[in-house]
Formats: C-alpha cells, structure tokens, sequence
C-alpha cells in the first residue's frame, strides 16, 4: 500500500519536460563552446545550424573543432548520460532496489571487461572496427547479470537487497583485478586502457553517435513500453502477477535490454559509474516515481549531468583531460549520501 501511495504523488507538469529540455539543448551549447579553445557562443551556434541544413560553413580553426572534435563527443555523451540513467531507473523499479545500477551491480564491469578482452585479442567482427568490442561488451554484460542475480538468489531466495548489492561489489572487485591483469599483459595498449578503463569520451566520432543513438532509440523504447509494468513492479512481484503480468518474461526482457544499452555505451566509453544511480533518484524527486514519467525524466537529467562531468573533465585541469568517470565518482558519491540521508530521515 506504501508503495503504491507513492506511486500517486504526481509531481509533473508540461512544464517540467520543457524545462528539462531547454535545459539540456543550454548544456550542449555550453559544451561545444567550452574547453581550452573557447568559441563565441553565436559561432557555436551559427556553424551547428548550418551543418545541418547544409548550408555553407566558412572555414576556419573554429569550425573543425565544433564539427569535427566538440559536437560528436557532445552528442556521445549526451546519448550515454541519457542511456545510463535510463538503465539505472528500470532497475531500480524492476528489482525494487534504490542501489541498483549497472555499476553498483556488476554490468558495467562485467562489460568493461568484455571490451577490455576484445581490445586486448583485438577481436573484430567484418565491417566494423569496434563491433567486435560492441557485442562482447555486451554479452559479458547480460551474463554478468544473470550470474550475479543467480548467486544472489541461491545465498537469499529473497533477493533482498543487502544480497543482491553485496554480490555486485564482490564481484565487481573480482572483474577488476581480471581487467588489471589483462592490461598488465597488453603492455602496448596499457595507457589507453587505464585511461579508457576510467571513462573517456576521447577521440568518438559521428558513427559511435549513431550507434548510441539507435541502440537508446530501440532499448529505450522497449523500457518505455513497459513503465506500466514497472510501475506493477513497485507494489511487489504477487500483486503484478495478479494484475495479469508476465513477471518471468518482462523481467527477461528488461534485464536483457538493459544489458544491451549498458554494453553499448561501456564498449564506446569505457565504466562511467554513478550516472545511473543518482540521476534517477533526482529525476524522482522532479516528477514522482510512475515510470511513465520518471524513465522521460532520466533521459533528460542523466544527459545533463553527464555533460557537465564531461565539461568538467575537459576544463578542470587543462590542458589535462581527466577520467570522466573520476568527476562522476567524486559528485555522485557526495551526491548519493545526501540523497541517502534524506531519503532515511523522510522515513
């Protein structure tokens, strides 16, 4: 009954998502004009609005760095952000767990070291120079959840919470000694994949974008569809099956496309932790907890703060580029107890 009280506090408006957008296209905008080269915010825009309508861009040093540096990078980032958040609120209503999160259970690791395996063999597939790295990210993303999801449910038939967490951290410590003994072995690719290890949007292009933004187009299509399901979900697995929902099938299916999305953007930018385990909570807060307006909500926060991570990251130190997934760490740990403690004091 809790639960589905909750699920009654409405806190959206039409004006909520006009906001979230504008606020996202700022953060874009922001992003392309900033970093060691500052560019005028009306060239910014002028040369954005002109690529796309094919319309004649005067060269200078200006231009390549928005096209062909900045607004890929930009687009990928923005495209994860949103992605990650995304998988971080359907597993969170699926599985009723604040704490769950592609990070916090396992899946990112499980799929850095899937990409980090393909880097390191150099595995391709025909036609594609990262598709190798792409699909094995993605398959030891799904079978690291499974597995993880199955030990903690041989230990606590219950798959309480404590359990499900507990096994994720075990078995992300245990993926990340594999990955530091592999990149031990790859000695000429070490940097790199330190560096990748950590979350790097370095170097993307316009065909990483695209990639991104198909798999968030299909794979978040498919969570959306199932927010009424999720929101079933919230009021306990019994009560769904009660309410004629396939609980065994949509769980698979979810679980699956969540791997999926995961997979995908891990293999183009390496862990980014806690995207998906705090914007939900701040898209929560926005707009409620019914999925149907949460999942739209997190596209659009953890778009944001992933952005602003990357800006972050970029300008902090520079000429020195950080780890993105150092500044995501460092906000969303801060960001997680605060979140945390107001959540333990409501109640």
């Amino acid at each position: 009954m809790k639960d589905a009280r909750i699920l009654k506090r409405e806190r959206f408006t039409p004006l909520t998502y006009a906001l979230l957008a504008a606020a996202l296209l700022l953060t874009m905008i922001l992003c392309v004009c900033m970093g060691s080269v500052r560019i005028a915010f009306s060239d910014t825009v002028t040369a954005i609005w002109n690529a796309v309508w094919g319309l004649p861009v005067p060269q200078s040093v200006a231009k390549n760095i928005i096209l062909n540096v900045r607004l890929p990078r930009v687009l990928c980032v923005t495209l994860s952000g949103a992605a990650l958040s995304l998988c971080g609120a359907a597993m969170q209503g699926l599985l009723r767990n604040p704490l769950a999160d592609g990070s916090t259970m396992g899946v990112s690791s499980g799929a850095a070291l899937g990409a980090v395996t393909a880097m390191a063999t150099g595995f391709t597939l025909p036609g594609s120079s990262y598709g190798g790295i792409m699909v094995t990210a993605m398959v030891f993303a799904f079978g690291s959840l499974v597995l993880i999801l199955s030990l903690a449910y041989a230990l606590d038939r219950s798959l309480a919470t404590s359990s499900i967490i507990l096994i994720g951290v075990i078995f992300t410590m245990f993926i990340t000694s594999i990955i530091s003994l592999i990149i031990t072995f790859a000695s000429d690719h070490t940097r790199s994949l330190n560096f990748w290890t950590l979350g790097s949007f370095s170097g993307v292009n316009y065909d990483q974008a695209k990639l991104l933004c198909l798999a968030l187009a299909v794979c978040g299509g498919v969570l959306l569809r199932f927010s009424p399901e999720l929101n079933a979900f919230a009021i306990g697995e019994d009560n769904a099956r009660h309410i004629g929902v396939n609980v065994r099938r949509v769980k698979l299916i979810i679980l699956i496309t969540v791997s999926v999305l995961i997979g995908v953007c891990v293999s183009i930018s390496g862990t980014v932790s806690f995207v998906g385990l705090v914007m939900p909570h701040i898209a929560r807060m926005l707009v409620g907890a019914n999925h149907r307006r949460l999942l739209p909500a997190s596209l659009f926060s953890g778009a944001i703060f992933l952005l602003l991570a990357d800006l972050t990251a970029r300008t902090l130190l520079s000429p020195i580029e950080l780890s993105i997934g150092v500044v995501t760490s460092l906000v969303g740990a801060v960001a997680f107890v605060l979140i945390f403690y107001r959540t333990r004091k409501g109640r």
